[in-house]
């Protein structure tokens, strides 16, 4: 386990997508993920909302993670979709993500995406994916 999420961190870490929206891998193990985003006004759109694009962005890196992990190594988001279900707002997103199903080749996962809001969680987003293997 500490070897996976060692690893989990090398490749989140070189990532520079990531790096440059401000995103963090808070959690990861054999089968699920959790990344974080601390929001800043450059997330938001003209609402005041966080853009649906930062959303999108934690629910497919947290779904490719988990898939990856529940495939033993790299993985690619071959597709997915998302819910947006109420406007995020609050201080921080959190998306943890699933792998419900897998197999050789790919893994299918779910993800939940929360808004905080002064410690509390909001629902905001669904989404589902199919992962493979980079390999």
């Amino acid at each position: 386990m500490e070897n996976l999420l060692a690893f989990a961190h090398q490749v989140f870490e070189s990532q520079p997508f990531s790096q440059f929206i401000g995103a963090k891998l808070t959690d990861a193990g054999a089968d699920h993920a959790e990344l974080t985003l601390p929001v800043a006004s450059h997330h938001k759109q003209q609402h005041g909302f966080v853009h649906g694009g930062a959303v999108s962005y934690l629910a497919d890196n947290a779904i490719t993670f988990a898939g990856g992990l529940a495939l033993g190594g790299n993985a690619l988001t071959s597709e997915f979709k998302i819910n947006y279900l109420k406007p995020a707002k609050g201080q921080q997103l959190v998306a943890r993500a699933k792998a419900r199903s897998a197999g050789k080749r790919q893994a299918v996962c779910q993800c939940e995406i929360y808004a905080v809001d002064e410690g509390t969680e909001t629902l905001c987003a669904l989404a589902q994916g199919t992962v493979v293997s980079a390999t």
